[in-house]
């Protein structure tokens, strides 16, 4: 038997944000025991706490979609974190946690709320013509409906997408069969007093095993290294998972070289389960 938490992460309400499903003491639990159970649960992710190889670390992390395992993710680092703190773990240094997972360190600040600093870009800059074209087929959209485009891969493969307002955010209905392998975030700001955050963000992974994610932590990352301090403020707010019933809200400090993305962390399930 492992101890197991669910963790709902990134809403200010109970029950409304991204759940994930962490397995503690997780040292000897194979490939497929992790890939199975990580099916079973069927969330967007599944994370297995393991001891570190690096002297640096605090915990080591392995995260598992329903398709398959991720380099990092931001909701599961969050939710992880906070498991790991809530079972007893005892971090090295008082104000952060440092996770390892298969992206490297990454850096989990502790305060008012959880944040993780956003990790290194593996792939970013301008998106091609013959990518634009697809990737607006399969949103539904006109390129001329782009406002800009960038990739913003931290792990997951991200290709972001600024449409021009925050409704068009929300009336966007994606052809998931026309993705062609594409995992896509798209964002748009809202008006002034149109809502309590700056910007809707939603997220389309067909070849994780789910369609849209409710609220995504590396997306978000990955858009605030691209437009935090240009197009958007070096600070703002994004919700997310509108659509989807839930209410997401990401928070983005960015001082120009680091980023931070926060977010609400709330254990919502704690016991015990077995893997066989």
């Amino acid at each position: 038997m492992h101890r197991f938490s669910q963790v709902d992460v990134f809403s200010p309400d109970p029950l409304l944000g991204n759940p994930v499903a962490v397995v503690h003491d997780a040292d000897a639990l194979s490939d497929k025991q992790m890939a199975t159970f990580a099916r079973w649960t069927n969330l967007s992710e599944t994370t297995f706490l393991l001891t570190p190889t690096s002297a640096d670390a605090d915990y080591r992390l392995r995260i598992w979609t329903p398709a398959g395992e991720l380099p990092f993710a931001g909701h599961p680092t969050l939710g992880s974190a906070h498991a790991w703190l809530q079972a007893g773990g005892a971090p090295s240094a008082d104000e952060v946690v440092v996770q390892e997972c298969a992206a490297g360190l990454v850096t989990v600040r502790r305060g008012d709320r959880l944040a993780f600093e956003a990790p290194p870009l593996l792939r970013s800059g301008p998106v091609s013509a013959a990518d634009l074209e697809a990737i607006s087929r399969a949103l539904r959209v006109s390129v001329s409906d782009v406002v800009d485009a960038a990739w913003v891969d931290n792990g997951p493969g991200w290709v972001a997408v600024l449409l021009d307002s925050a409704a068009a955010v929300l009336d966007c209905r994606p052809d998931f069969a026309a993705f062609g392998g594409f995992e896509i975030g798209i964002v748009g700001e809202y008006a002034a007093g149109e809502s309590d955050a700056d910007v809707e963000v939603r997220a389309f992974v067909p070849d994780m095993g789910i369609g849209e994610d409710p609220v995504t932590g590396s997306l978000n990352a990955g858009i605030a290294q691209w437009l935090a301090g240009t197009r958007l403020p070096a600070s703002y707010v994004a919700s997310q998972g509108t659509v989807l019933g839930r209410r997401g809200r990401v928070h983005i400090d960015s001082d120009g070289s680091v980023v931070w993305v926060g977010g609400e962390t709330r254990t919502t399930v704690a016991g015990e389960v077995s893997l066989g």
